[in-house]
């Protein structure tokens, strides 16, 4: 018995370091911090034009768009383009808030355009299964799963 304990071991050790030693992917990181993040086929500009007309054609509220390059310019910081959208439908995201206060950390949505080092341009948002577990909220699956649809559907013709 102690042998196969051994052997299960020494399987299990071997399973992780492969797994810790394989280079991470986008996908994978949003497995590790909720993040997910998206390659878009336009610039930066091109990809916030596309994100608010699909929320604009959708009937979602558009809160903002700050232009977190510009803030950083005008502050005296060299930043690569990056912007930030703000939306969400209130009827939706405020039922995260009713059900944890704390949840109106992760409402409204953001979704974060930028450039990388490369000039490729990046979207990301956070998984709201991932928002769900962070607050704690289990009985808001359906709300959680429409806001994880509607997100996916904004960013969808942005990605590659």
């Amino acid at each position: 018995m102690q042998r196969v304990f051994s052997l299960f071991f020494t399987a299990m050790l071997s399973l992780a370091g492969i797994i810790v030693a394989a280079p991470a992917s986008v996908a994978q990181a949003g497995a590790r911090d909720g993040v997910v993040v998206l390659e878009s086929r336009y610039s930066v500009d091109e990809t916030v034009s596309k994100i608010k007309a699909s929320v604009a054609e959708k009937g979602i509220m558009l809160f903002d768009d700050i232009d977190q390059a510009a803030l950083g310019t005008a502050a005296g910081n060299e930043v690569r383009p990056s912007r930030l959208i703000l939306f969400g439908n209130p009827a939706l995201g405020t039922t995260f808030i009713t059900a944890n206060p704390r949840a109106g950390l992760d409402w409204p949505v953001r979704v974060l355009v930028y450039e990388t080092k490369d000039g490729t341009a990046r979207v990301a948002y956070t998984d709201f299964s991932w928002i769900a577990r962070r607050h704690g909220i289990t009985n808001r699956d359906k709300e959680f799963k429409m806001a994880s649809d509607v997100t996916k559907a904004v960013t969808e013709p942005v990605s590659q």
